[in-house]
């Protein structure tokens, strides 16, 4: 009974934090880089990137090759309510690459718009080639450099402004830290056209929840936590001025047929993210901003 209850529970958090049990798929590929070990899993139809990390493996990316527009995770499909907010983008910035999940839907639904990946990893850019049909195109490009030095260039050589800007970038346990504090995000700022929006893929339970939120909230002002309850992430919400609720509920109607065959609710997205924007913070609004002298991230998420 006891090992029974344990097993179901083993489950339930795998599910919550996209481990991947021992006993299913069998690896296509695996290979170190300069920055983490690589794996590719097929389990049935499903083919998954990960990051080899201290406790488990973590997916960065799921496709379904019988359906392979399907959003298989659902932190990629509340990314999407991004369009809510900003409904057509004309340039759209995306720091993390995975699978290429989100540019490739991007390039999918807006034919005219240019989208710019950054990867720091060039093994990334080749498995996302090799197993997930990522293709860099004159309009969706792919970056190999670091996203702290790519977007400090692009903020000094005064580049076109972004309509989205996502952050996707996940090192195997958490964001980098670097691209966690006050300075990057002011430089993000910097590149967001006026009626552009920020969304940041992140974690509902971290130790870092109250200080990444502060930080957010300190420099794009009034922000949005968005959390589902069958996710371990949250997305964080940076939404242009003038966005009511009238506004999110014509959007998502427009929107609702283009986005089903990605398998995103959109229309039941819209209530919950304006609920979501009028709830007061849920996180401490003293809690300490974190910036290049202080970015406790590896501290705090080895506890």
């Amino acid at each position: 009974m006891h090992q029974s209850l344990f097993s179901v529970r083993l489950l339930f958090i795998c599910a919550l934090l996209s481990c991947v049990p021992a006993f299913a798929d069998r690896v296509l590929h695996r290979e170190q880089s300069l920055y983490s070990q690589i794996v590719v899993r097929q389990d049935g139809s499903i083919i998954c990137l990960q990051f080899d990390v201290r406790r488990d493996q973590r997916n960065q990316s799921c496709m379904n090759q019988r359906s392979p527009k399907e959003m298989v995770f659902a932190y990629a499909k509340m990314t999407m309510t991004s369009l809510l907010l900003t409904p057509e983008p004309r340039r759209i910035l995306i720091v993390g690459l995975g699978g290429g999940t989100l540019p490739m839907a991007f390039a999918d639904l807006l034919p005219e718009a240019v989208i710019d990946s950054i990867e720091v990893d060039e093994a990334v850019v080749r498995v996302a080639e090799k197993f997930f049909n990522y293709q860099s195109t004159e309009r969706m490009r792919t970056h190999i450099q670091d996203a702290r030095v790519w977007i400090k260039r692009a903020v000094l050589t005064k580049t076109e402004p972004y309509d989205l800007i996502i952050l996707d970038a996940f090192n195997g346990e958490y964001i980098p830290e670097h691209l966690m504090t006050k300075e990057f995000f002011l430089d993000l700022k910097a590149l967001l056209s006026p009626m552009g929006t920020v969304a940041a893929n992140t974690f509902s339970i971290s130790d870092l929840y109250d200080a990444e939120s502060a930080t957010y909230a300190h420099v794009f002002g009034s922000i949005i936590s968005f959390k589902m309850p069958q996710s371990a992430n949250r997305l964080v919400l940076a939404p242009p001025p003038g966005i009511t609720e009238a506004t999110l509920k014509a959007r998502s109607k427009a929107l609702a047929a283009k986005l089903a065959p990605y398998r995103v609710p959109i229309e039941k997205y819209a209530p919950l993210l304006n609920r979501a924007r009028h709830k007061a913070p849920d996180w401490d609004t003293d809690a300490p901003i974190l910036t290049d002298q202080y970015a406790p991230a590896n501290l705090l998420q080895g506890r």
